[in-house]
């Protein structure tokens, strides 16, 4: 569904808003709930009296006056002293953005991974609760307590922005945000989000390898973006995807920064990751692809941060290397892992390489499966297209 331009604005600005309202009066939980008030307020006067001239400056003074509300009311007892001494909206909005400080805030060492990562998605992100709950496989009332938790136990930590985050979470809760935005085919706004404040993090940490790792990785997945869909929404593998429609720009910028950060002492997962994005950015046609260098890196990138993803895809690079019979055993070790045992991507991955190997009816019952096991519409339509391939002529 297509979002209107108020929609749009509104989603640009609101975690923008939220950094400086949480700046100036420091209760995060409170903070949020008077910032949605203000973009609630936004998107029912907008459509009618117009787009104020300064639509963040007027989120701001609507969204400090209602916390200021709130903080003198009598649910919010416990503020009233700090409300009558914070008890004046700001004149003047400061031209700058705080949503990277939202995002260390977001990341509280008081939080669990998990809870850094939900509350990123919800509070910067824009994400619904619902979203973030299939991001994560749980129910959506399960996330939406975790959410509240979090909120909960910032509050209690004390809400300040002088509170450092490790740099790890907070490039996890970029690499989580890209890639439901990419995955989501439809939420590019998420990717391009992630990519701009990573950039800002690789701006104040330009010699960290991991952070340029991870600018790099995004650039060069987000360089395909326009060519992994046909017009009518129908998902296209990578392999036949028009390349010369690959944004040039990117490439170039990712590939210089993936050079840059080799040439360090680390190689981290984000940074290997990108090496791999690389390779296939690097290749002017599928067929011309490097798969032995790209099963190498996999291999490493295993032992530095194993799991079944990675796994998973070092299947699919060693079949390209070594036939789909050894891809499928390496896929065999993957079958205990109660991560994986119903996922959709080991379902259509088995599928794949059942297909290679000459085994069209197995693949048929396999890609159905998986068009079963996934909540993407998009990637129902793909699995069934594949199924429909394979599947097994009636008998003369």
């Amino acid at each position: 569904m297509t979002r209107s331009p108020i929609e749009d604005l509104l989603r640009e600005h609101t975690p923008q808003v939220l950094g400086t309202v949480v700046r100036r009066y420091g209760c995060f939980e409170d903070c949020e709930d008077a910032v949605q008030e203000a973009v609630l307020a936004a998107a029912v006067q907008w459509p009618s009296d117009g787009v104020p001239s300064n639509p963040r400056g007027w989120l701001t003074t609507v969204a400090a006056r209602r916390l200021i509300d709130q903080l003198r009311s009598d649910r919010a007892r416990r503020y009233r002293e700090t409300a009558d001494s914070l008890a004046t909206v700001p004149a003047d909005v400061p031209d700058t953005d705080d949503t990277l400080t939202l995002l260390v805030l977001c990341c509280h060492p008081a939080l669990t991974p998990g809870s850094q990562i939900a509350l990123t998605l919800r509070a910067v992100g824009g994400l619904t609760t619902a979203e973030i709950a299939r991001a994560f496989l749980v129910p959506e009332a399960t996330m939406a307590v975790r959410i509240s938790r979090a909120k909960r136990l910032i509050r209690e930590a004390g809400s300040t922005f002088g509170t450092p985050a490790p740099l790890s979470a907070v490039l996890h809760v970029l690499y989580l945000i890209f890639n439901e935005g990419y995955t989501a085919v439809h939420r590019a706004d998420l990717a391009t989000e992630a990519i701009r404040l990573t950039r800002a993090v690789h701006a104040q940490l330009p010699a960290d390898s991991e952070v340029t790792g991870l600018l790099a990785l995004m650039l060069l997945t987000h360089c395909r973006h326009a060519t992994r869909t046909t017009p009518a929404g129908d998902l296209v593998p990578l392999d036949e995807q028009d390349r010369t429609a690959w944004d040039r720009s990117l490439i170039a910028e990712g590939m210089d920064l993936v050079k840059t950060a080799l040439g360090g002492p680390a190689l981290g997962p984000y940074l290997l990751q990108a090496a791999i994005a690389a390779t296939h950015a690097d290749a002017d046609t599928a067929d011309e692809t490097d798969w032995r260098q790209v099963h190498a890196l996999y291999l490493i990138l295993d032992r530095v941060a194993p799991n079944p993803m990675v796994t998973l895809n070092r299947a699919i690079a060693l079949a390209e290397v070594e036939g789909p019979g050894a891809g499928l055993t390496l896929l065999a070790t993957l079958d205990a892992d109660d991560r994986m045992a119903r996922h959709h991507r080991l379902l259509s991955v088995r599928a794949h390489l059942l297909e290679k190997a000459g085994d069209p009816a197995a693949a048929h019952d396999l890609y159905r499966r998986a068009a079963k096991a996934t909540t993407s519409l998009a990637e129902q339509r793909y699995l069934e297209g594949r199924a429909a391939r394979c599947r097994p002529s009636a008998p003369t």
